[in-house]
């Protein structure tokens, strides 16, 4: 069984057992938490679909670490302006373990 769920404006495919990575999420590394955004359930042959989310499906897992993720360098030049400009930015990441799916109604 599987479920689709919404979280930080993506979605993710989300099977028990399954490490997710997503934008990151409140809590501590070991707390457990439900999303209850699911977009549709498949169970091998039912498939529910959400308008948007099914009723009654969430997804339980577990936090495994809050970490940041790999840097993004980039570089503004203007020619002849003597501008230059570097930055980077790395971001925020909520590594999750998925304990279970629950199907809805």
């Amino acid at each position: 069984m599987y479920a689709i769920i919404k979280t930080g404006g993506k979605q993710y495919k989300a099977a028990q057992d399954d490490v997710l990575i997503v934008e990151k999420l409140d809590g501590e590394p070991g707390d457990k938490i439900q999303l209850e955004s699911v977009v549709m359930v498949c169970d091998g042959t039912n498939v529910k679909l959400g308008s948007p989310f099914v009723k009654g499906a969430k997804v339980e897992a577990q936090i495994v670490s809050q970490v940041k993720g790999p840097k993004i360098n980039a570089f503004n030049y203007k020619p002849k302006k003597n501008e230059r400009k570097r930055w980077g930015h790395r971001q925020p990441q909520t590594h999750l373990k998925v304990l279970s799916v629950v199907g809805g109604k």
